[in-house]
């Protein structure tokens, strides 16, 4: 499939008081759960402590993380859903799909060659938590329909093509794998190895 040459991106929107305000309350909520569960465990802090440890009300910490103590950690699906849409649609030309998520998917959690420190901590901190790596889990999975799709209209194909659909499952299905693996890097090439070879023209 032909691609056209990207334009160079657009610059990005001031944020107003009110949004600044908003993601510094979200910082600091999800800094100090950090804190908390490197200190105690996951297990033992309860989402009341978080929010009294940050001076922030218990509903204001759910009104910013619905999903609880895991989103504290990892967010939500929205971020993966966009970042992994750009991922495809943004390559540089003549970059397959699968090598492109194989290059995003590089740059992220225990695969990132040079993490900052606090990103090591929270790393670890999800490889060793059972919840968190459940929760992270089922952030990825829960991309599968928007990544086929995007598969689909990157190489021409039908979005419900099943062979795309296992294919977007598999490839969502790889942090988990090789994340745990005593060299994740290594399994992450050896996985997008096999699925390059059930897939050599995505």
């Amino acid at each position: 499939m032909t691609r056209a040459t990207k334009a160079d991106p657009e610059p990005q929107p001031v944020l107003g008081r009110r949004e600044r305000k908003k993601a510094a309350t979200r910082k600091a909520l999800a800094d100090t759960a950090l804190e908390l569960f490197l200190e105690r465990g996951f297990d033992q802090v309860k989402v009341a402590e978080i929010a009294e440890a940050a001076d922030t009300a218990l509903t204001t910490l759910f009104a910013h993380f619905p999903g609880g103590k895991e989103a504290l950690i990892l967010a939500d699906g929205g971020e993966r859903e966009a970042s992994l849409t750009a991922a495809v649609r943004e390559r540089p030309e003549g970059r397959s799909v699968l090598d492109a998520l194989h290059d995003f998917l590089a740059g992220r959690g225990p695969f990132d060659p040079d993490p900052t420190p606090e990103e090591r901590r929270k790393t670890d901190l999800v490889v060793s938590t059972p919840a968190l790596r459940a929760y992270a889990r089922s952030l990825w999975t829960g991309c599968e329909e928007v990544l086929a799709r995007v598969i689909a209209e990157e190489t021409g194909r039908d979005a419900s093509d099943l062979s795309l659909r296992v294919l977007a499952r598999f490839v969502l299905e790889v942090p988990d794998l090789a994340g745990l693996e005593p060299d994740p890097r290594q399994a992450l090439d050896t996985a997008f190895a096999h699925l390059r070879q059930g897939w050599p023209d995505v």
